[in-house]
């Protein structure tokens, strides 16, 4: 017989569901009747080593299905008129057992308070909200408190005895509405004094996207971060309570005196580019809109659906924000310039004089000052000002009208216009941008120039270190105020890379799916 024939044997006795011993035994009964050749003798050495011998083994238990722990036996302790009572056994690895328990303070009673979906408890489908907990591990739990009993469950691995009375059945649960949201806030359940049990608790940061498993605690809902490695739900505050604590720290910070600020209104730069690319007219006006932040806005948690803009459907409005000076004008020169097909500007309303040079359409639509103020009646403007007497403005239908002709609207506002863009005709997408360090800025900016005004004439100065300062102090404001409502932060440290990382940003937005308000894919 070859060699390779013996090879075959060996195979198909490896597949047969023997013990180690016997398979060693007859492989090298029949290796030694054969003349010891180097492949023979090589096969002979390869067997005698534990790695193979382990293997063999391995395979031999998995075989006969030998793997499940051994359980302790059954209590033979419970009495016979203890028909309502189950004995549950639970085998745990180092993850949570995946339930809150809670005591009762008039009876005492030990109780499931909760049952974390995805957890240990929940998987094996034997424990259920309301089970009243009579033993741990043959451990009487009565007069203990919920905090010895969790520490019980920490310290146990292996196979866990539960001693339960049932509680009263719940039917429907399993149909609740599975919802996703995007977390508008940072949370760590270490830091919060209200959760009722900090292990089963689920940190997340702002920006991330939750599924919530379970609402059916007014108090504290189950969810899980999308697309995470965890199968097991965690606890993170509901809507209602979370906008309920927020009120009230307002409440406390508002009764702490407050540092009046003396400054006038921020006064906002606008520069409109022309269809050349050129600055054709600047304006310096007084927003109408306060800028002070609207405490009616509790950022927690938004609905969210994904979404992908279908092929040839509207392009997404595409919305800049930062403070004075920080580049903003630069990205959109810099958007238009690579594909002046694919973005655009809208054209500003004015009521002040058309000039001999300007035409209408074109650097502003010219319209008076009755109609400008009956368009502010009607809320027909996004944002609006005044200037030497002159009414400024940006329209809704000037965005419609760059959306109607499959461009990409580029638009700049302040933070406080973003809530009345966010629907589901534009779908906004925002970016905030943020100046570098004081000290990038002096590196950066140096042969930077600040236009001023100073009655009808304009002059250009160098930014100073206040300039800087400010521009850093309104960026802070912002995201401090808005951060919530912002899909991209991108730092202007150099104008190259910043325009390379948002221009790449934008094409992911027209090709790939985005989580956006549940509202706005209802259309």
């Amino acid at each position: 017989m070859d060699s390779s024939t013996t090879l075959t044997r060996i195979k198909l006795l490896l597949k047969m569901n023997e013990f180690l011993d016997i398979v060693l035994n007859r492989v090298s009964e029949e290796l030694q009747t054969k003349p010891l050749s180097a492949d023979i003798t090589e096969l002979l050495k390869l067997l005698s080593k534990p790695h193979v011998k382990s293997l063999l083994s391995v395979h031999d238990t998995v075989a006969q299905k030998s793997y499940d722990p051994e359980l302790p036996p059954l209590p033979d302790n419970i009495d016979d008129d203890e028909d309502s009572v189950k004995i549950i056994r639970l085998v745990k690895n180092k993850e949570p057992l995946g339930a809150t328990i809670k005591k009762d303070e008039k009876t005492g009673a030990i109780t499931i308070a909760r049952i974390m979906k995805g957890g240990a408890a929940d998987r094996s489908g034997l424990i259920h909200v309301g089970d009243e907990l009579k033993e741990v591990n043959g451990i009487p739990v009565e007069g203990k408190k919920p905090e010895d009993i969790i520490q019980i469950l920490s310290q146990s691995e292996g196979a866990i005895t539960f001693k339960v009375v049932p509680g009263p059945e719940t039917e429907g649960l399993s149909n609740e509405h599975k919802m996703y949201v995007k977390v508008l806030f940072d949370y760590d359940p270490e830091e919060d004094k209200a959760i009722p049990c900090k292990e089963a608790g689920m940190a997340f940061k702002k920006g991330d996207v939750l599924r919530v498993m379970s609402q059916e605690d007014a108090t504290w809902w189950q969810a899980k971060i999308e697309g995470g490695a965890n199968p097991r739900a965690g606890l993170i505050p509901s809507k209602h309570f979370q906008e309920r604590r927020f009120a009230l720290r307002q409440q406390t910070s508002n009764t702490q005196p407050q540092k009046v600020s003396r400054k006038p209104s921020g006064l906002r730069r606008s520069f409109r580019l022309s269809k050349r690319g050129k600055k054709t007219n600047k304006s310096m006006y007084e927003c109408k809109k306060s800028e002070q932040y609207d405490t009616a806005d509790v950022p927690t948690y938004e609905e969210v659906a994904p979404y992908c803009r279908a092929h040839g459907a509207k392009h997404r409005l595409v919305v800049l924000v930062g403070p004075t000076g920080v580049g903003l004008n630069e990205l959109k020169r810099k958007l238009l310039i690579s594909d002046p097909q694919h973005f655009s500007v809208t054209i500003p309303h004015t009521s002040r004089v058309k000039r001999n040079q300007e035409s209408d359409g074109v650097e502003y639509h010219f319209i008076s000052k009755h109609l400008f103020e009956a368009d502010i009646h009607n809320n027909k403007f996004i944002e609006y000002g005044e200037y030497k007497g002159s009414y400024y403005g940006t329209s809704l239908d000037s965005i419609r009208s760059v959306i109607a002709k499959n461009k990409v609207c580029l638009l700049d506002v302040q933070p406080h216009s973003l809530k009345h863009l966010r629907t589901a005709e534009f779908k906004p997408y925002v970016v905030f941008v943020k100046p570098p360090s004081i000290e990038r800025l002096r590196e950066t900016r140096k042969n930077a120039q600040m236009i001023s005004w100073k009655g009808d004439k304009d002059s250009s100065k160098p930014l100073t270190d206040e300039d800087f300062q400010e521009m850093i102090s309104a960026a802070q404001l912002m995201e401090n105020q808005s951060s919530h409502l912002f899909d991209l932060v991108i730092v202007n440290d150099e104008l190259a890379s910043a325009f390379s990382e948002l221009r790449q940003a934008l094409r992911k937005v027209e090709t790939e799916t985005h989580w956006v308000p549940v509202s706005w894919t209802h259309s």
